[in-house]
């Protein structure tokens, strides 16, 4: 009898640890990807091209396309969108134009007399927060001046069926040169217009609060200086810059991030907070000097990063609050994942379409939640396509 208990007895003993090490097991399989590498790349899910299982909520795939908006543009520089879904765009040579549709309207918006050298030309447009009702446009474009020397303005225009015009000048006379004109317009939450301005091959600038190169400058819709800016009368924000040619605020906690070129490699992302010094020329990237406010981000080999935006749809699910920027030399869309609460620390990161559409300049959420970028292969440093320049976007697919 004796014996017969001892078995009965190790035999349950033996039926208990092994529930216990499959439940242990079972956990380990259900966790998450786990902590991001050191290098901060992104864990192989989701990737773009492939099924990626969506929350038992939901029990849809993950699968995102790109299609092709349009083709056959000139360096498009800046895109926007307006309330009633039209899609707004420039071209580095000077025009405005308007997909409808998705169709790209064959008569410009406006033709800016401009200066499109390298990189200078047309760059930012940014639409009033009351575009609806005032139809306000903004721009930032690269002209001559009397002495042939080329500086940088931004302007405002009044679109009235399907036309902008009554130019308004808010900032003229600024830095200019055929590298390093920043050119990003973006309206912030408070309503305010944001503007990059490059270090226009001048690196000392960038320190000189009495130079706006290389900096972010802050205005009010009409072009006066808001009150509550960092240095009184003055329409500078943030210094210390390169070159920045991204801007876009957290969905949640309403701050804003700037991308920025570095020299040979360390560029950016910034967290921009107002009358901070990033450092350039003295300073760069993670360069841990008191004096300055250091990146978030950088990235070795150079990428080149320009447009940004924080992605707020549920359309794309998986990539609802991450960020995105375009870059030029990288040749890929860029995501990354910031941790919270603050979300200043980077979780994970990735390149998307790797050298698939060449080099890229700016990413704007659509109204229906998809992500649209432009290519610009035509920009003298890339290798264009018979289709290029593009505007494509990246919708669910399957």
């Amino acid at each position: 009898m004796s014996s017969l208990l001892t078995a009965v007895f190790t035999s349950a003993a033996r039926l208990l640890l092994g529930l216990l090490l499959a439940a242990v097991a079972g956990c380990a399989l259900a966790s998450p990807d786990g902590p991001p590498s050191q290098t901060g790349e992104m864990t192989p899910s989701p990737t773009v091209g492939s099924a990626t299982t969506a929350p038992a909520a939901t029990a849809r795939p993950f699968r995102p396309v790109v299609e092709t908006v349009a083709s056959g543009l000139e360096v498009p520089w800046a895109l926007a969108f307006a309330p009633d879904g039209r899609l707004f765009f420039t071209e580095r040579p000077g025009r405005i134009r308007v997909l409808v549709g998705g169709q790209a309207q064959g008569a410009s918006v406006a033709t800016l007399a401009v200066a499109p050298v390298s990189e200078a030309g047309l760059m930012g447009l940014a639409l009033d927060p009351a575009f609806q009702r005032n139809g306000h446009l903004y721009v930032m474009y690269t002209y001559r001046d009397q002495g042939r020397q080329l500086r940088n303005r931004v302007t405002r225009l009044t679109e009235r069926s399907g036309r902008a015009g009554d130019e308004r000048v808010l900032l003229d006379n600024l830095p200019g040169a055929n590298i390093h004109d920043g050119g990003r317009l973006k309206f912030g939450p408070d309503g305010k217009l944001y503007i990059t301005m490059g270090d226009a091959a001048q690196p000392a600038l960038a320190q000189r609060l009495d130079s706006l190169a290389g900096k972010v400058l802050r205005l009010n819709p009409d072009g006066s200086i808001p009150p509550d800016n960092p240095y009184p009368g003055s329409p500078i924000y943030s210094f210390g810059h390169r070159n920045p040619q991204g801007l876009a605020w957290h969905p949640t906690t309403g701050t804003l991030y700037s991308t920025e070129h570095g020299p040979v490699g360390n560029d950016e992302v910034n967290l921009i907070q107002a009358g901070a010094n990033y450092g350039w020329p003295e300073a760069q990237g993670l360069a841990g000097d008191p004096r300055f406010t250091g990146a978030l981000l950088t990235f070795n080999p150079a990428v080149a990063p320009s447009g940004a935006v924080f992605y707020q749809s549920d359309t794309l699910w998986a990539w609802r609050g991450d960020f995105f920027f375009a870059t030029l030399t990288g040749e890929s869309l860029r995501r990354v994942s910031f941790q919270g609460p603050d979300f200043r620390l980077v979780k994970q990161q990735e390149p998307l379409f790797h050298q698939e559409y060449g080099r890229l300049r700016d990413v704007v959420q659509g109204p229906e939640g998809a992500l649209y970028f432009a290519t610009n292969n035509r920009d003298g440093r890339g290798r264009p396509d018979p289709q290029d320049d593009r505007i494509l976007r990246i919708v669910p697919g399957g």
